[in-house]
């Protein structure tokens, strides 16, 4: 009697441990790391979190967020994505290609998600878009078609506009790419291009004196180095500024075309949440965005003493009085 309880008790026990395992598995409180140069903007990180919980993901419950975020020099990217991994993270979430790349640096086993990442196959990250291989994975921030439609955005303000002044950070290895397709979509529209290259730490105003001495008429900046800074010298050397970030045009850029920052975070869940489920990034495809913002800044018009067309006005998603 007592021999066949204590085989019903272990046959039980048996099964049930699967399941409990199991159960034990998927309740396991995941790391997700966030490194990034400068703390995101509030709605960015909301979007991020929202993604998240709506695949499942709940802070506190099932996951925690550990964070590396530093106060804007990419310089300290290195050490930074060091303490994320010595934190043990389970998976990482990088943007745009310097960070992406100061990730990989310290970790090939660690998943890497990009987000916004610029021609992530010309600077090196994956080995193609359909299978890119390794640890990394995520989103490109858009390519040709984005620098066309920054140099459309100029000649449509400045119609008269026939040189563009491109200025761009030489450390980033997204710098050629970016010129590039710059330099291919001013050709296509007969106007010049006069690309000047800086880096941490350069004096702003030597970039300035160059590009003013060319005589150009308007100016594209890379967006990760679209500094406040920057953009003062930008609007004291009276040279119109486009950058492909967001974040350009409340610093004093005159626009910003690019990516929407909120889809890319919200899609960037996506991705996490796949690889947190088994995927490989190796195995992962690369997207592309498909919504882009264009913001204008009304006061730094005024400033530079142009009016922009109320057309142009009247397509943007964002406006800046």
């Amino acid at each position: 009697m007592k021999r066949r309880y204590f085989i019903t008790l272990l046959s039980g026990a048996a099964a049930a441990w699967p399941l409990a395992a199991r159960a034990q598995q998927r309740e396991r409180m995941r790391r997700i790391g966030f490194l990034r140069a400068a703390p995101p903007p509030e709605r960015d990180l909301g979007a991020f979190l929202r993604g998240l919980a709506s695949r499942g993901w709940v802070q506190g419950r099932n996951f925690v967020l550990v964070t590396q975020w530093g106060d804007g020099n990419v310089a300290r990217l290195p050490e930074l994505a060091v303490a994320l991994v010595n934190a043990g993270v389970d998976i990482i979430l990088a943007e745009g290609v310097v960070t992406t790349r100061a990730a990989r640096a310290v970790t090939t086993d660690i998943p890497i998600v990009m987000a916004g990442a610029g021609d992530p196959v010309a600077t090196g990250l994956i080995a193609s878009l359909a299978r890119p291989g390794g640890n990394v994975t995520g989103q490109s921030s858009g390519g040709a078609e984005l620098a066309g439609k920054s140099v459309e955005l100029i000649r449509e303000f400045i119609p008269a506009a026939r040189r563009i002044g491109v200025l761009a950070d030489e450390t980033d290895p997204f710098a050629k790419p970016y010129v590039e397709q710059i330099g291919e979509a001013a050709r296509t529209a007969r106007m010049e291009v006069e690309p000047v290259m800086t880096r941490p730490g350069q004096p702003l105003e030597a970039p300035f004196k160059i590009l003013t001495g060319k005589g150009v008429d308007g100016l594209l900046i890379q967006g990760s180095i679209a500094r406040k800074e920057l953009l003062d010298l930008a609007i004291e050397h009276r040279l119109p500024a486009l950058t492909s970030t967001r974040l350009g045009p409340p610093l004093g850029a005159l626009m910003s075309y690019g990516s929407d920052y909120v889809a890319l975070a919200r899609e960037s869940a996506a991705y996490i949440d796949k690889i947190l489920k088994g995927a490989k990034p190796a195995e992962l495809p690369v997207t592309f965005p498909t919504k882009f913002l264009l913001v204008i800044n009304l006061k730094t018009a005024r400033a530079l003493g142009l009016e922009i067309p109320p057309t142009l006005i009247a397509r943007a998603d964002e406006v800046i009085e």
